[in-house]
């Protein structure tokens, strides 16, 4: 029975293009910067490398936080990236499969590969939490209007929206994802495939932005402090957008006490992969235009955020 289910699962990962996860927003540099500028990008930007391409857009190197930490070691940061870049670029063809990606994971170590058309042009990047989200939304984490979901969702007396009042249907959310895993290299998933979600309705992109930057902090509150599985769920009307974030944990002792920039209860392990600084509810009071805190010691927390749409009068 097991082999059965494998060979099952293999078969739904075959066919899966790179093109459809891969990120196609690319974050590059050219061979005549700095490597100090690079620096600065990979901080502003909280990634970790970069592709090089030349003026037609053409790969010709990448640059890693490996070769800033050597030239910060021999004081070579004011230096081109030409001349620190890793020239032989292992590159992903824009027809490569989900299968064929994981293999280049496991050959090669890397942390990402860029994605090129036919003539060498970069078309997209691949890392592994693109892979991660790719799986989790195959393997149904993610349901949008699943009959079976409206089946399996628990009833629950949170029947009405804590900020406005009106009748809430969580069986009928436009968006719900699971959040049912406690690794936090992958909290983000969710808000990413909200995001993505909320890009296909049309909806404005600065309104998209705020309400994926509120998401993902509510998301990693679940992962990190909950210490169970949580949901997510959204409501499209006309005029705004409403976010419910639930968990059934350990949830919050002392609420006012968790608003306060800098308070945080993240244990030092998860501080150390440079989570839990104590912004989460912060940020999500700051980025939605009402917000609504439920939670009791023992009981999980609820977080419901209203966003008014910039387009609505």
């Amino acid at each position: 029975m097991t082999s059965e289910i494998l060979e099952k699962v293999q078969k739904v990962f075959a066919n899966i293009s790179v093109k459809e996860f891969m990120t196609k927003d690319v974050i590059y540099v050219k061979p005549d910067r700095t490597v100090a500028q690079v620096k600065e990008i990979l901080r502003l930007k909280r990634i970790s490398g970069v592709p090089v391409v030349d003026d037609n857009n053409i790969v010709v190197g990448i640059i890693s936080i490996e070769d800033i930490i050597k030239c910060l070691e021999n004081g070579t940061l004011n230096e081109s990236v030409n001349e620190h870049m890793t020239k032989n670029v292992v590159c992903l063809s824009e027809d490569a499969t989900l299968q064929d990606v994981i293999k280049h994971f496991e050959r090669y170590r890397y942390g990402r590969f860029p994605v090129v058309d036919a003539q060498g042009k970069l078309v997209g990047i691949v890392t592994k939490n693109d892979i991660l989200a790719a799986v989790a939304t195959r393997l149904g984490l993610l349901y949008l209007h699943d009959e079976r979901r409206r089946e399996i969702l628990d009833q629950d007396v949170l029947s009405r929206s804590l900020v406005t009042g009106e009748e809430i249907d969580k069986k009928g959310a436009d968006f719900y994802f699971k959040i049912d895993y406690f690794d936090v290299n992958l909290a983000g998933i969710g808000a990413a495939q909200l995001k993505k979600f909320l890009i296909s309705k049309g909806i404005p992109e600065k309104d998209v932005r705020r309400i994926a930057v509120a998401t993902y902090e509510a998301e990693t509150n679940v992962v990190i402090h909950s210490g169970s599985e949580g949901e997510i769920f959204c409501f499209l009307a006309p005029d705004r957008i409403i976010v419910r974030v639930e968990d059934r944990g350990k949830g919050i002792e002392n609420i006012e006490l968790a608003m306060k920039e800098g308070y945080s209860t993240a244990p030092d392990y998860v501080r150390e992969l440079g989570f839990g600084a104590g912004m989460g509810l912060p940020n999500m009071k700051r980025f939605s235009d009402k917000m609504v805190v439920l939670s009791e010691k023992g009981k999980g927390v609820v977080v419901e955020m209203v966003f008014y749409l910039s387009t609505s009068s």
